[in-house]
């Protein structure tokens, strides 16, 4: 056989991130998202409990992760879901691996804070590694995987429809390492009243579309992932 094959669309699984600033309804929406494809759910929350707060949306399990945020944790996690038999694992949030306790930030300052390198640009060099199977346990998962992300927050004057230039809080990137939206299909960026816009999407389906998440915007993923 050649090196080479035709391309062909097989079913796949779903890389999902949703990101926003606090109070945009990420879980929420991340949760509607998982009911409309359907199958066994798991929530890992690092948000102190408020993974179960939205019982009465349907059925999931949920896993309570607390400091340190280690690498190691997230790829158990993962690994026990994927065992379990889970069909979609959300992570909640993906923002605590990289600047929460004990996350990646922790580890690369504590490394140059030892001694042990002067040189920040060197100290990377032993935290990228985690990093990098953090990302492949995620993309090799045999689980649909949904990752919410906390957005830096701002604040932008904004014109409104009367005319008139307010103050209104506005998300940024995803705090996380720079690039991380490359690895996933589709991107989800929420504002603080809910609405998505779309920076990433692999399938084609949402590009310039303005929405809000709902089991439907599942159901429409389901039936891309399923090649229908």
């Amino acid at each position: 056989m050649g090196l080479f094959h035709k391309a062909e669309r097989q079913r796949a699984k779903l890389r999902l991130a949703i990101t926003g600033p606090a109070g945009s309804g990420k879980t929420y929406g991340a949760l509607l998202v998982a009911f409309g494809i359907g199958g066994k759910v798991a929530l890992l929350d690092t948000e102190n409990g408020s993974g179960d707060l939205y019982s009465s949306l349907g059925d999931y399990d949920v896993c309570t992760m607390h400091a340190p945020y280690t690498i190691t944790k997230y790829i158990t996690a993962i690994k026990e879901a994927e065992k379990t038999g889970y069909d979609i694992l959300i992570i909640d949030s993906l923002s605590h691996a990289w600047n929460g306790e004990g996350g990646l930030l922790d580890v690369h300052g504590s490394i140059v804070d030892s001694g042990r390198t002067s040189n920040s640009w060197a100290a990377w060099r032993q935290v990228t590694p985690a990093q990098n199977r953090l990302i492949e346990c995620i993309l090799n998962s045999n689980c649909h995987i949904i990752a919410t992300m906390r957005s830096k927050t701002d604040y932008a004057q904004i014109e409104n429809e009367r005319g008139k230039t307010e103050i209104r809080k506005v998300g940024l990137a995803p705090v996380q390492r720079d690039g991380i939206d490359y690895e996933f299909t589709t991107v989800f960026d929420l504002n603080v009243n809910h609405a998505v816009s779309v920076s990433k999407d692999r399938t084609s389906i949402f590009d310039g579309q303005i929405f809000t998440l709902s089991r439907e915007t599942g159901e429409t993923l389901k039936k891309w992932l399923d090649n229908e």
